[in-house]
């Protein structure tokens, strides 16, 4: 039996091919996207541990914040002459670092990474754990100098002797580059620019008295461990942090994590949909090669073979069949992690691939994935070949797709579709987002394993309409070509499950997707009332002077600032929830339409005053009149009277949690050293929109951080941003469909083996060749339109579901995007055409005398 299961693998090489393509893929992703989160986070925390003093003081991060309020937290610099006198401190440095810095060259070009990177200006200090070294020209010595680092230096083609100005929260001042510093490590991605220690803490925090952290490196024989607890002995922990370097890289890989996680979670959802749409590609091939196989299985069983061995025999050519794939995978892998790898150089972050890491977790997850995926897909096929009776070896029977089993799939595909329609439903009617977001999962789950089991009782009802019209428009060629789709069921609702999978997907995130568009449209045009918006095109606070510039500009009437705030807010039902509030100036009504379900603006933008989002203040009983507690950063407390429940339809108000907003004097009070993250610009009387546009841009021109925006500008930045989401779908279609080409040209080039005579015998009656390849493509078409049509009607209902999800955030409009769903559908047939090309021509090439000879 193992001879013959080997030469049995073996003779099945090119049909096995495409499944293995299946495997590959999902391993590749899988190995791709742990081996590069491996290898970053390896190299990260080496460059944190490597670069972090002993211990580390810096101001006490009591609140949390989401939102950037463009405030540095520092502590006072004289902290350092007193922890220099701790025993076992060899040396202390009071550090200047801080990233709501823009840096422009003398064409008011920014310098910055153009990726979301920072630009963080800090003082010249140099010890052993500098990330950088000097390499070119000197340190800085005066108020006017400053070093940049190499990787900035190439890419925006600074030299030394050049001069940038540097846009801090005190003031803009002008720099000369006296020197090129270059990474010992690696460059996480951000821009660096060095001042002398004097002036980086006076034109960077504007006192040379403050500091953003303390550094404390331990004398030999003294653990940070040990100097830790003499520092917090000296300085106190109530209002400092105090980290050793080991905390401090955790810190710091934490806060890169997200970014980690990401990239992680999207290469994971890529293999998931390979594995997902590559189990139907498997499923397909064996059940087809068992069929074939029905006289081959029937002698072994004649010769004396059993069940349990020709079952073991089927599950072996699996195994083999994902230990090569899993092999293959886990090669593609590390070539994709690789790339990858050379890809994040283009954000400025510059791993190097001899540095890549290979845990021994990778191929143990790789090989599960690809020898587990294949074994469980080829289980159900195994059965079926175990179940081949010893005449069969006389019959010659295809294995038959209908009766019993099909009557099955219909008794439980109806039971678990009707569970998960009753859960997409109990969604719809769902008032909390949290339990309705779950029953939408379940829902989905349920209602795609219910689609693919009822997937062959729906092929011949729509395939009998999708090529109605064949007869008509090609006659008996197209009558064959429907017949064939129609013979067994089981096999084409497979083949065209793997495409439904995907189009599943894209059209229930393009229905999200165009209905948060619309949504924020509508809210857009219901809510902004201000000529202009002027912004960061990040949204990172900007300093005092765009403000300053922005106010004296011709035909500016008008000005509304907005400044976050992080706060900690006590319910009266005991709740505390951490959110960011937002202070505006008087004038909101006139830029902003507001609704509000009690109180008006200027009750809570009093002195005192705030105002809530009213379903939240419902939530959590609050009402018009409550007084709560409110902490603010730094453990600043005060108590503040709600004046006002505004009712946007959008939960969270403004946009944060809760909605919380109140006079910008609060925070100024409260948060001083903030910068402004918007400003709201109304018109004098007598000046158009477009003349002041013109006039705020050529005012802006030094400051290439922010950008003028009307409501067409807001609308389009929306869509750029759920744009990126839907390009993620698109190539997770993508890779769903490149799988399924594979499938449906596995299927009809095994479906032209299983039909050799018969299409011998065609041809000996006068087919012509032409003619048989057009049979072939109308038979995949139809398949693949097939498929289009199941998958296009559940992301339908998915998407439709997931807006009434959105409904409770505020994201009522429902968009069916029409010209999307048509191009899918006529998409699916162009997939259709493509993948019978091969299996058509090889069709034609036959010898007609050996088809018809063929057994």
């Amino acid at each position: 039996m193992l001879k013959a299961t080997l030469r049995s693998f073996l003779a099945h090489k090119g049909r096995l091919l495409l499944s293995a393509l299946a495997i590959i893929l999902s391993v590749a992703f899988v190995a791709g996207s742990l081996i590069f989160s491996d290898t970053v986070t390896r190299t990260f925390d080496r460059l944190f541990a490597s670069t972090s003093a002993d211990v580390t003081v810096e101001p006490k991060q009591d609140l949390k914040s989401q939102v950037p309020t463009g405030q540095t937290r520092t502590l006072p610099a004289a902290l350092a002459p007193r922890l220099a006198k701790v025993d076992g401190a060899a040396s202390v440095h009071a550090d200047v670092s801080v990233q709501n810095v823009t840096v422009v060259d003398s064409r008011n070009k920014s310098v910055g990474p153009t990726t979301g990177g920072p630009t963080i200006a800090s003082d010249w200090y140099v010890t052993d754990r500098s990330p950088v070294r000097l390499t070119s020209g000197r340190a800085p010595a005066s108020g006017d100098e400053a070093l940049l680092d190499a990787d900035t230096a190439d890419k925006k083609h600074v030299r030394i002797g050049d001069t940038l100005t540097v846009l801090a929260q005190p003031g803009t001042f002008r720099v000369r580059i006296v020197g090129i510093a270059t990474f010992r490590t690696t460059n996480p991605g951000a821009a660096l620019v060095f001042l002398d220690p004097r002036t980086a803490a006076t034109q960077l925090l504007g006192s040379a008295d403050r500091a953003t952290s303390i550094e404390v490196n331990a004398a030999r024989g003294v653990s940070d461990t040990q100097l830790k607890r003499r520092v917090a002995a000296v300085v106190g922990t109530g209002s400092y942090d105090i980290r050793t370097a080991g905390e401090q890289a955790k810190s710091a890989a934490a806060d890169l994590g997200g970014f980690l996680d990401v990239i992680k979670y999207v290469m994971l959802g890529f293999a998931g949909i390979a594995v997902l749409v590559g189990v139907f590609l498997i499923v397909n091939t064996f059940s087809m090669l068992i069929a074939q196989r029905t006289r081959e299985l029937g002698l072994l069983r004649a010769l004396g073979a059993d069940r349990r061995q020709v079952r073991r025999s089927v599950l072996s050519e699996a195994v083999l069949l994902g230990l090569v794939g899993s092999t293959l995978g886990l090669a593609a892998g590390i070539g994709l992690a690789a790339g990858l790898i050379k890809l994040m150089s283009v954000f400025g972050m510059n791993l190097k691939t001899t540095e890549m890491v290979v845990g021994w977790g990778t191929p143990v997850a790789a090989y599960a994935v690809g020898v587990g995926v294949t074994f469980v897909a080829a289980y159900l096929p195994a059965r079926r070949a175990a179940g081949v009776s010893p005449m069969a070896a006389l019959a010659d029977a295809e294995i038959a797709g209908i009766g019993k089993p099909l009557r099955a799939r219909a008794v439980v595909g109806s039971v678990v579709g009707v569970l998960g329609a009753a859960a997409l439903a109990g969604c719809a009617a769902a008032t909390r987002t949290a339990s309705a977001a779950s029953l939408l999962g379940l829902g989905v789950v349920l209602t795609l394993i219910a689609t693919v089991i009822a997937g062959p009782l729906l092929v011949r009802p729509v395939i009998r309409v999708l090529g109605g019209a064949f007869p008509a428009l090609f006659g008996s060629i197209g009558r064959m070509s429907q017949r064939n789709a129609l013979r067994n069921p089981r096999r084409t609702g497979a083949t065209a499950a793997a495409l439904m999978v995907g189009l599943a997907l894209v059209g229930g995130m393009s229905v999200a997707s165009a209905s948060m568009s619309r949504s924020f449209d509508q809210q857009i045009d219901k809510t902004l009332g201000a000529d202009f918006v002027v912004q960061n095109s990040n949204f990172v606070p900007f300093s005092q002077d765009v403000t300053d510039a922005v106010r004296g500009t011709e035909g500016v009437g008008l000005v509304v600032r907005q400044r976050f705030a992080p706060v900690a807010v006590r319910l009266p039902d005991g709740k505390r929830v951490e959110t960011t509030a937002a202070g505006y100036d008087d004038g909101v009504d006139d830029v902003a339409h507001v609704t509000y379900a009690a109180g008006n603006t200027a009750a809570a933008l009093a002195p005192g005053s705030l105002g809530m989002d009213a379903g939240f203040a419902k939530d959590h009983h609050v009402r018009v009149g409550s007084t709560l507690p409110v902490e603010f950063p730094g453990g600043q407390r005060t108590r503040m009277r709600v004046g006002a429940l505004t009712d946007q339809d959008n939960s969270g108000g403004f946009g944060m949690r809760g909605g919380l907003f109140f006079g910008i004097s609060t925070v100024e009070k409260y948060v001083p050293g903030g910068q402004d993250s918007a400003l709201y610009v109304d018109r004098s009387a007598g000046t158009s929109a477009d003349r002041l546009r013109a006039n705020l841009e050529r005012t802006l021109t030094p400051y290439p951080q922010v950008q003028v925006r009307d409501q067409a500008d807001y609308k389009k930045l929306v869509h750029d941003q759920i744009a990126v989401l839907l390009y993620l779908v698109y190539a997770l279609l993508g890779l769903a469909i490149i799988i399924a080409v594979l499938g449906v040209v596995n299927t009809l080039a095994l479906s032209v083996v299983e039909r050799t005579r018969e299409i011998g015998l065609l041809r000996a009656i006068g087919l012509a060749r032409r003619q048989l390849r057009r049979m072939i493509r109308l038979e995949s078409v139809v398949i693949a339109v097939f498929g289009a049509v199941l998958g296009l009607a559940l992301g339908l209902v998915w998407g439709v579901c997931t807006q009434q999800v959105l409904a409770l955030q505020g994201m009522k409009a429902l968009a069916i995007p029409w010209s999307t769903i048509v191009a899918v559908v006529i998409g699916s047939a162009v997939v259709g055409i493509v993948a019978a090309l091969l299996p058509a021509l090889r069709a034609s090439r036959m010898n007609v005398l050996a088809a018809i000879a063929h057994e």
